[in-house]
């Protein structure tokens, strides 16, 4: 069976360990489109973590926050999320212009632990119809996904959630600044916040 999933680095350790038919069979409840249960759960996270990678292979891995609702799933297989002001280095947007594979974990490690992946290919469009309807974004990505599956919450820990950041934009309430952009190290070099099309 060829995978479409594993490669032979996977496979030796699948091997070693004798876990194949396991993968496979994981492998076969892997789907390309969202079901409704995906939807719901992306749609309600507040936060991801996205990894990306430059030209040369070389990884990055961010955190992507705010309010419930932020990503949205747009298509069988797309989603879409907001670039938010951030501390300008443009690690993730950056690397998705030299390539655009990404590899997403959306993960809730409050109430019901949960974890789902999805590997795809994104796209930046600065003409995004969403632009205009998303509060405070500054660019909107979004993903076609090639491959969507659950994975294992086993080590999640039980935590609470104590109250949403400050810095998520809501609409009609004016951006708070985080403190780093007031730091002398910073403050005679931080950009001004561009106006997002939202507003």
């Amino acid at each position: 069976m060829t995978s479409t999933l594993y490669h032979e680095g996977n496979r030796i350790f699948q091997d070693e360990f004798g876990s194949r038919r396991l993968s496979d069979r994981l492998e076969e409840l892997s789907r390309s489109q969202f079901t409704d249960e995906d939807k719901n759960f992306i749609e309600n996270c507040i936060y991801f973590f996205i990894a990306t990678a430059d030209a040369s292979g070389r990884p990055d891995c961010s955190f992507k926050g705010g309010a419930s609702g932020f990503v949205r799933v747009t298509g069988p297989s797309e989603l879409a999320f907001p670039d938010y002001d951030g501390n300008g280095m443009f690690k993730s947007l950056g690397n998705l212009v030299v390539n655009p594979h990404v590899g997403m974990l959306f993960i809730a490690m409050h109430g019901t632990p949960r974890r789902l992946r999805i590997n795809g290919k994104a796209r930046i469009d600065r003409d995004d119809t969403l632009l205009t309807e998303t509060v405070g974004a500054q660019l909107i990505v979004r993903v076609k996904a090639d491959v969507i599956f659950p994975n294992c919450p086993r080590y999640i820990p039980s935590m609470t959630l104590n109250e949403a950041s400050i810095y998520v934009p809501h609409a009609g309430v004016p951006p708070v600044e985080p403190a780093w952009k007031g730091f002398d190290c910073f403050n005679d070099v931080v950009p001004p916040r561009r106006k997002p099309r939202s507003d």
